[in-house]
């Protein structure tokens, strides 16, 4: 063969592989170091965020969760009318979220009065309330949900959270991996009708790797088994109208089933009295709890209403309602 000819052939041998692109893997990194740079970065990272969305007990969540290691966590969850955030520090957990609360607790009056007392604080809970996403914050557990024997498919050249990025896909997931060194995971997108760590139609970014998310335990937080760090939490014992002359006084023994400290105002009293025939309001009072007292202690509260007397009172109905304000 000639030289003219010998050296045609090489031009037309590299104008094919030139149109074949990456499909031979020239100049591109191999699935094998994708997917172990993919797994690695994520078990090395001192930290890391993940932001998107996911299906669960039929509703579509946002999330956005900021995983410090070893034992740090600070998430946000919500749905259409569901907040729930959520710190865990060592094996401590603490929340806020007064829909959540709400939903979760009994319709019964203290659990009523316990959701009102406790506003928008933080609460300590249950460190398994916290979404538990090892698939997907784990390396090697990610590595071998996803990827492996999990692949099915390579496609190159995209472009993610603007990023080249190679897509890794499979039965389970498309995975989506930055194209340069050390290849950390940048996108999982589970595939439809596949459940992982209780969650579907999941779509999660992964962010900010190596960031100081500041995470710290909050301050002044709730504990419900015990029931002093709530605000005070007033209920009626009885009802006194024996000292209605002119003017007509009435009183109320409370009890406080939480604490001292923490509501946004005062709690009050308000005293009716409603004729027994005609269910018609014959006069009302407001007063004030001041001082407050502590946990599972008694106070007494009265007022006055003018124009009343023993002989309206005796056929008459006294009732004493509390509003706790709790906190904001």
């Amino acid at each position: 063969m000639s030289a003219g000819l010998r050296l045609a052939s090489c031009l037309v041998g590299l104008a094919l592989f030139s149109a074949c692109d990456s499909s031979f893997g020239i100049g591109s990194p191999t699935t094998r170091a994708l997917e172990a740079g993919a797994a690695d970065t994520l078990s090395a990272a001192k930290s890391f965020e993940i932001i998107g969305s996911y299906t669960e007990s039929s509703a579509q969540w946002s999330i956005d969760l900021q995983v410090t290691r070893p034992t740090t966590q600070h998430a946000v969850v919500s749905s259409a009318d569901v907040k729930l955030e959520a710190i865990a520090v060592g094996g401590d957990a603490y929340f806020r979220g007064k829909e959540f609360l709400s939903q979760h607790m009994g319709q019964d009056t203290l659990s009523r009065n316990l959701v009102k007392a406790a506003g928008n604080s933080w609460w300590k809970g249950s460190s398994n309330t916290l979404p538990q996403l090892s698939d997907f914050t784990d390396g090697a557990t990610l590595r071998e949900t996803f990827l492996g024997t999990a692949v099915t498919q390579r496609t190159d050249h995209l472009l993610v959270d603007g990023l080249d990025a190679i897509e890794l896909s499979g039965a389970r997931a498309d995975v989506f991996i930055v194209a340069s060194p050390p290849y950390r995971v940048l996108r999982i997108h589970l595939k439809s009708g596949v459940v992982i760590d209780g969650i579907s139609d999941g779509d999660l970014h992964f962010k900010n790797f190596d960031q100081d998310f500041h995470t710290v335990a909050p301050t002044d937080v709730i504990d419900f088994s015990n029931l002093s760090t709530l605000p005070p939490i007033y209920s009626v014992v009885s009802v006194d109208a024996s000292g209605c002359g002119a003017p007509c006084v009435v009183s109320a023994l409370l009890k406080n089933l939480g604490g001292m400290t923490g509501a946004q105002a005062p709690s009050t009293v308000t005293f009716t009295i409603t004729d027994a025939a005609t269910r018609q309001v014959l006069g009302s009072c407001k007063v004030l709890v001041q001082p407050d007292v502590g946990y599972n202690s008694t106070t007494s509260v009265g007022c006055a209403m003018p124009g009343l007397n023993n002989q309206l009172v005796n056929a008459a109905t006294v009732t004493a309602t509390v509003e706790n304000p709790g906190r904001a």
